[in-house]
């Protein structure tokens, strides 16, 4: 048999190539996930696992120092609630905003829209410094306050969780109003003239018919509201101080001032844990929701 014999014939011109697995297709992806998130996640859980502040040897005096102590439980409770008052606050004032934008002409919802995505154009260090002028003695509330004679002294609103949670509500709205308004842009409109002339009253279509179908976006947005306010460091350290004290602030601080890195760690671990226990609840809630509505 001849060399030339034994040559594979070439693919004829216009032939397909070969089409690649799903997993050949998905490496380029998970090769990236690995370098980036699960290696160093890793590493900071073998962190966690050092005893001293050298790391020179291995044990579990950190993570008996973080969980047998009370004030570190109070410290994770309270940057969970934080996050639980973001995302109340920014439905209470978003859900009301999607139904506008849904009502709105197409024209004003392009308008809407572009409202809600211009403050995720500006860096929330600038935003979180805007709300120091805003919350402060001599700043805007504080001048209608006095103005209006609803107050003798101006309000106490930096420093303090109140003032925290009104400057993420607006911080964080566009991450609720996103997924929010994409799924109530979809909500088929002839579904609320079904729902009125079968003689439901608006308040019942809204918490009978709209409520339900928007849930899996409300849910969607509540995710990310939740995520990114208990994560929100600069909000809490700026607008916070030093007054209030939340895992970020107390994993900066053992990280760069008391450069205790497993001890950071091992709060590192604690706020993903925490955090993420929080997250799977909402999504089941947003799922439960979607399903009773889809069947």
């Amino acid at each position: 048999m001849s060399s030339a014999a034994a040559l594979p014939a070439p693919r004829a011109r216009g032939a397909a190539a070969p089409a690649l697995s799903p997993w050949g297709l998905a490496a380029p992806l998970g090769l990236a996930y690995a370098a980036f998130f699960a290696a160093p996640l890793f590493m900071l859980f073998a962190v966690s696992f050092y005893a001293d502040e050298q790391m020179t040897r291995f044990g579990l005096d950190q993570w008996r120092r973080f969980l047998f102590d009370s004030f570190h439980w109070k410290v994770i409770a309270d940057t969970l609630l934080l996050g639980l008052k973001a995302v109340a606050a920014t439905v209470l004032l978003g859900f009301p905003l999607a139904l506008v934008y849904r009502a709105a002409s197409p024209r004003w919802q392009r308008v809407l829209l572009f409202v809600v995505i211009m403050p995720l154009l500006t860096s929330v260090v600038v935003r979180t410094f805007a709300w120091i002028v805003i919350l402060g003695r001599e700043g805007v509330v504080n001048q209608l306050v006095l103005g209006l004679g609803l107050a003798a002294e101006p309000l106490r609103l930096l420093q303090t969780e109140l003032g925290l949670v009104i400057s993420l509500t607006q911080i964080e709205m566009p991450l609720l109003l996103l997924p929010l308004l994409s799924v109530m842009s979809r909500i088929d409109p002839n579904l609320m003239d079904a729902s009125a002339s079968l003689g439901a009253s608006p308040w019942r279509t809204l918490f009978r018919v709209i409520l339900p179908l928007a849930a899996p976006g409300l849910a969607a947005g509540c995710l990310l509201v939740f995520a990114s306010a208990t994560t929100a460091f600069i909000s809490q350290s700026v607008i916070g101080g030093g007054r209030l004290v939340y895992l970020p602030s107390m994993i900066w601080q053992q990280a760069m001032i008391a450069a205790h890195w497993p001890f950071a760690a091992t709060a590192a671990i604690a706020l993903l844990v925490s955090v993420s226990a929080v997250i799977a609840v909402i999504a089941y809630a947003g799922r439960v929701a979607g399903g009773r509505v889809h069947g």
